[in-house]
């Protein structure tokens, strides 16, 4: 008895570019790969087209040179972001204590402890399906996770001691989530897009409290974009951190970087 075949390759093409699949040659490479069967593979093809995100369908995504464990229903790290993640490690030494603040899968306290060894990593969200995820991704990268709001479940013992805090906050306006792609509109978590009225709600909570957990010369460092950039200056400043701003226009990446000075 002969076993089920793969379909060619070409109709699997065929299938996500009417879907309106942009890479659908990658896409398709990478879900063969992944598939254990025909019929996994015809699963993973029909929900690939019906929208999933491809990362959420095959596990993981590619960041910064990494394969990050990626879980239904959290947040996927986008390839802009590797830039703030290369901002940081301009700032991070060796032997550094680093927050993975609102972690989601912990994508970029991973990247950061490949980039710079050792260092002392401590990661937390408040959505229990990104804290699952992140554990297998900051775990193998020798750090802990926590599930709380901010900074509540973060030991004591950090206050004052953080030389680099990643706070990749969300910062998509309440307004504007329906406008979003339905790969994030649906199936990544809300709480990990909803940035509040103005979308920089998630952003004034942790700037109140981020002077008082850097070290001194310590810096947080946080995405935003172009329209909020003015406002989120201003933010920074008043948590009393010095602001400073970095672009990649290639990556579409604007980043800001607040230090605690003295």
């Amino acid at each position: 008895m002969s076993l089920p075949s793969f379909p060619p390759l070409d109709d699997i093409v065929r299938t996500l570019r009417t879907a309106g699949c942009v890479f659908a040659e990658d896409e398709a490479d990478l879900l063969l790969a992944a598939a254990s069967g025909p019929e996994a593979l015809a699963t993973m093809v029909d929900r690939r087209a019906l929208g999933h995100p491809l990362e959420h369908i095959v596990g993981w995504a590619a960041f910064a040179g990494l394969r990050i464990r990626v879980d239904p229903g959290v947040f996927v790290p986008r390839r802009r972001t590797e830039f703030l993640v290369e901002q940081a490690v301009s700032l991070t030494r060796p032997h550094s204590v680093v927050v993975d603040l609102c972690c989601g899968s912990g994508a970029l306290g991973a990247a950061l402890a490949h980039s710079v060894r050792p260092i002392e990593l401590h990661a937390c969200d408040i959505d229990p399906r990104a804290v699952h995820c992140a554990r297998g991704n900051v775990r193998s990268a020798g750090g802990r996770v926590y599930e709380g709001d901010l900074y509540a479940p973060l030991p004591a013992r950090l206050g004052g001691r953080v030389g680099v805090l990643l706070a990749n906050v969300p910062y998509v306006p309440t307004g504007e989530i329906e406008l979003l792609p339905a790969e994030a509109r649906v199936h990544e978590a809300r709480i990990a897009l909803d940035g509040g009225t103005d979308g920089l709600d998630v952003l004034r909570r942790v700037t109140t409290e981020a002077a008082s957990w850097l070290a001194p010369g310590g810096s947080m460092l946080f995405e935003t974009s172009e329209e909020q950039l003015p406002t989120a200056l201003e933010i920074v400043a008043r948590g009393g951190l010095e602001p400073r701003v970095a672009v990649d226009d290639d990556r579409w990446a604007t980043v800001v970087i607040g230090t605690r000075q003295g």
